[in-house]
């Protein structure tokens, strides 16, 4: 299994153009005239959390969407279609997301080429949020194609996954629908029918930490693909003692945020007018338990054993589900066509994904498999594969695989002779030493 890997310093275009264009046998071999393309950048917010000013290392730079666009249009040869897409956060605005991206070149390059390109907001929904409150709520046209919901029954990675008495949580104060979801032997996802129905997917991930996933690369930017979040379980309520994974140990302290946390919540999901009012509460339960920035809370740690159930779940619905909901055969060879470009040319370090520092890595990394892709930035990043546990337990899915290789198996090719060789080779010494997020600090890093 080979994966590319290029130095790049800026995000200079000429320069991107180039490096992407060596790699145009990608391209060849998946993309043919008359094909719908999605291209899925990771559009997360248009900022940082906590600086409005700092975005290179939080979201695919447009000058990669660019290159990459060029490249589809080219292996197009002016039939089919292409959407550049994302379900941001939904606290996210998209006005804002917009206004540091080129959608305008993008459409005219489509067509100049004689291929319609769309850029499109996959959300059903768009929250307001003041002082990590949702103080408001608005309805968004969605895809317009609308959405597929994939039941993975028995096929599921939360099979065998017993939540704890208090259950997982979603993405919104609505618990109890995130359980449905994932109860009595269901495990359902409501996906993009537009990302459903392309023939190519061409994941565009931002190379960066993750305070639930260890790190957010290839495998994690599929939770955008999704078109209603709170069917995502992001963690399971509770501590340790009960089977919960939402705190790292079982403290008074810990116990006694769970059980404000769970009442706050159900006020709001009943009564979400009082949204404003809670804002000062909120602030007296930073004070009381802690900054988040600064405190464990919400699955944010490497006990996370829920996170990496979901995302391998997204992977195998984009990789084997019909725009039906139905899944394909479970063979391999019958996966969706696929390919990732990786942005490391700015990195995000520490607290991310909202919230990470500059990290300048200088590299794009491509390739045609999630796993192989995501492998290869765990180790350029000074991280162990198997402490990420998307990217570990990757390799023991029994139904609907994702990989048919090994780790060992694994050939990074680059002009770079540091990373020219197999992954198991490529020294500790050669690779980054990012910062991980505080949850993660002392227990993802590969030894010295």
């Amino acid at each position: 299994m080979n994966i590319y890997l290029e130095i790049c310093r800026d995000y200079n275009q000429q320069t991107i153009d180039r490096i992407i264009l060596g790699w145009s046998h990608l391209f060849a071999d998946k993309i043919k005239p008359g094909q719908k393309i999605v291209i899925k950048p990771n559009w997360l917010a248009h900022s940082h959390k906590y600086d409005e000013n700092e975005w290179l290392p939080v979201i695919t730079h447009p000058t990669v969407i660019t290159a990459v666009l060029k490249g589809v249009l080219k292996y197009l040869r002016g039939s089919g279609e292409v959407t550049i897409t994302d379900g941001p956060q939904t606290d996210s605005s998209w006005r804002k997301i917009m206004q540091r991206m080129t959608p305008d070149l993008w459409v005219e390059m489509g067509k100049k080429a004689g291929v319609p390109v769309k850029i499109l907001d996959l959300r059903e929904d768009e929250w307001i949020n003041k002082n990590d409150v949702t103080i408001e709520r608005k309805k968004l046209p969605g895809d317009p194609l609308g959405s597929t919901e994939v039941d993975l029954d028995g096929f599921s990675e939360f099979i065998g996954h017993k939540p704890s008495p208090k259950g997982y949580y979603g993405a919104d104060y609505d618990k109890e629908e995130t359980n449905r979801a994932h109860s009595n032997g269901h495990h359902l996802y409501r996906v993009s029918r537009t990302v459903m129905e392309a023939d190519v997917f061409i994941n565009l991930p931002k190379l960066k930490t993750h305070k639930k996933a260890g790190i957010t690369c290839s495998l994690k930017n599929l939770v955008g693909i999704n078109t209603y979040k709170n069917y995502l379980p992001h963690h399971n309520e509770g501590t340790p003692d009960i089977g919960g994974d939402q705190f790292p140990e079982p403290s008074v302290k810990n116990k006694a945020e769970s059980i404000a946390i769970e009442k706050f919540k159900q006020i709001l999901k009943n009564h979400n007018e009082l949204g404003k009012l809670f804002i000062p509460v909120k602030r007296l339960g930073k004070k009381v338990f802690g900054d988040t920035r600064e405190t464990i809370r919400s699955g944010n740690w490497w006990g996370n054993d829920t996170l990496w159930r979901m995302v391998l779940d997204l992977n195998k619905i984009l990789l084997y589900a019909n725009p039906d909901g139905s899944l394909r055969e479970d063979k391999i060879e019958n996966q969706k066509k696929y390919i990732s470009i990786v942005d490391g040319i700015i990195a995000g370090e520490g607290n991310g994904p909202e919230a990470p520092d500059p990290f300048p890595a200088g590299m794009l990394i491509a390739g045609t498999n999630p796993v192989a892709v995501d492998a290869v930035c765990a180790k350029i990043m000074g991280f162990d594969w198997q402490k990420i546990p998307s990217i570990k337990n990757a390799y023991n899915i029994q139904h609907y695989p994702l990989c048919d290789f090994q780790y060992e198996d694994i050939q990074v090719i680059s002009k770079d002779s540091r990373f020219n060789k197999r992954l198991v080779d490529i020294s500790t010494s050669d690779v980054f030493r990012f910062k991980p997020h505080f949850g993660w600090v002392n227990h993802v890093e590969l030894d010295t």
